[in-house]
């Protein structure tokens, strides 16, 4: 959603990263810019004042001219005061002190409240929350069934008394499912209430009457961040009329312009909680401001990127990886197959690239990427017998044959994964060594004296000589056990360069 406008704000800094030393007239011309990007991306007028009055008095100011780099004290004056106007500090749920919490979702029909309902509640879950799903929109035709099918997806709770389809009172509803929650166990009640294709006295009076009945902890506004700046008026009204307490923003992953999405904390005055970025129910999580505002200036999510990898790797699977890497054993198939997996689950590869910082130059090659090679990668490994993964060294000419009849790909094919593999284990062995690691093979102790045989005479080595650059890797200086590896002689450009884009779409060559 945010990409045109983050290349035309990397742009901007581009053409002034150059310059030692800025002179008003081009803060001026930079802000002016930027007010130009702000208003394409559908930004509020009132945001954008805001937005360019605070930049103006920082950068001309003592910050920036008394800088070394200008250029990158610009760029971090527009991130701080971008991350002011998403709200500045993450804001996290209220918890009632005496369960359960009641959270109200109110909003436009359309604008994805029943979904939402769904993704909050498995996100409660994975929280450690029992949440219960509460039908009360009974207006929409199928709004209760749709319900059902999100609580069972979810593997959470749902109270529906009511079909729907207009029958029903949603305020009875609602008042029963706060008793019901208590005496099933729940602790947190999520209640989905009607909307309407446009703000009306009849919803809102129903949607107040729902408060006053529940006395809700929160009440989260679903807002359409495609939909403009209609969407942050909607808001403004919901808010006057009901009393919204935060909002939740849906469809984050389209490619309408995200202005309502920038603007809606800074007219609105209440905090963004959550983000809806995809159809599936993972695809929802807590709203960071300074994590978006890193990824509208290109500097990406690593953070978000980190959490995301934490939560598919098991704790016994780190830990295994942690110590096969400590004892110097080599990176097998195996390895490389469940790290394949795992990736798999965090989501798309582009998605995923795109969080990490320097990648929005390389969007159209990021976009390329397809993701069922890593099924078909998937499938060539799974038809290497266990030894083979384990060995990759076994497998000869007529076993590469049969690895790509039982897994459908060519034989050329079995032999780039190999060579690509091959260099993936080479970089492994290389990072062990850097940190003072053995790689797999025995190596005598520095610290162990060996008598010699009988009668030979001991052979002296000078250090520098041939004997000496052919010794086995020992630790480096400092890397004693208990004691920091000194890595200040390893250098990252010695490891190989392993270009992953490449890697997929050369196991796809053949799939024409």
């Amino acid at each position: 959603m945010f990409d045109a406008l983050s290349d035309r704000l990397s742009g901007i800094f581009e053409s002034i990263r150059g310059k030692g030393r800025l002179t008003d007239a081009d803060i001026d011309a930079t802000a002016r810019e930027i007010r130009l990007a702000l208003l394409e991306a559908d930004v509020a007028l009132p945001v954008v004042k805001t937005f360019i009055a605070q930049i103006k008095e920082r950068c001309k100011g003592a910050e920036v001219s008394k800088a070394l780099n200008p250029a990158q004290q610009i760029i971090k004056v527009v991130n701080e005061e971008l991350i002011a106007i998403l709200g500045g500090e993450t804001r996290r749920v209220n918890y009632a002190k005496q369960p359960p919490t009641v959270i109200m979702l109110a909003g436009l029909q359309g604008a994805g409240k029943t979904t939402l309902a769904g993704k909050l509640a498995k996100w409660l879950k994975g929280d450690g929350h029992s949440p219960l799903l509460v039908a009360a929109d009974l207006q929409r035709p199928n709004a209760v069934g749709q319900l059902q099918v999100l609580a069972e997806r979810a593997g959470v709770a749902v109270y529906a008394p009511e079909p729907g389809s207009g029958v029903g009172d949603p305020v009875k509803v609602a008042t029963d499912s706060i008793a019901e929650a208590r005496q099933r166990g729940h602790d947190v009640v999520i209640v989905d209430t009607a909307g309407r294709l446009g703000v009306d006295e009849e919803m809102m009076q129903q949607a107040r009457d729902i408060r006053a009945a529940v006395n809700p902890d929160e009440v989260l506004f679903v807002i359409d961040a495609m939909i403009g700046q209609d969407a942050v008026n909607t808001a403004e009204a919901f808010r006057d009329g009901v009393g919204i307490t935060g909002v939740v923003l849906s469809k984050l992953d389209g490619d309408a312009r995200g202005g309502a999405a920038l603007s809606v904390r800074h007219v609105t005055g209440r905090p963004i909680l959550f983000a809806s970025t995809g159809e599936k129910l993972e695809d929802f999580d807590v709203f960071h401001p300074d994590r978006m505002s890193s990824r509208i200036l290109g500097m990406g999510d690593m953070l978000t990127l980190i959490e995301q990898a934490e939560a598919v790797f098991e704790e016994k699977q780190k830990e295994e990886y942690t110590d096969k890497l400590l004892k110097g054993e080599d990176f097998t198939l195996e390895d490389f197959l469940d790290q394949m997996q795992a990736i798999r689950k965090m989501g798309p590869i582009g998605n995923l690239l795109k969080m990490m910082p320097g990648m929005g130059q390389m969007k159209q090659q990021i976009d390329s990427i397809d993701d069922k090679q890593i099924d078909r990668t998937t499938a060539i490994i799974r038809s290497m017998t266990p030894a083979e993964r384990r060995d990759s060294s076994l497998i000869n000419g007529s076993r590469r044959l049969r690895i790509a009849n039982g897994s459908g790909v060519t034989v050329s094919e079995v032999n780039q994964l190999l060579a690509r593999f091959k260099e993936a284990q080479k970089m492994m062995r290389q990072m062990s060594g850097a940190m003072g690691i053995p790689s797999g093979k025995a190596t005598k102790s520095p610290y162990t004296k060996r008598k010699g045989k009988k009668g030979a005479k001991k052979k002296t080595v000078r250090r520098g000589g041939p004997a000496s650059q052919q010794r086995a890797p020992q630790l480096p200086q400092g890397g004693l056990p208990g004691q920091m590896p000194d890595l200040s002689g390893f250098n990252p450009a010695d490891l190989p360069d392993i270009d992953f884009e490449q890697f997929f779409k050369d196991q796809g060559k053949n799939d024409k």
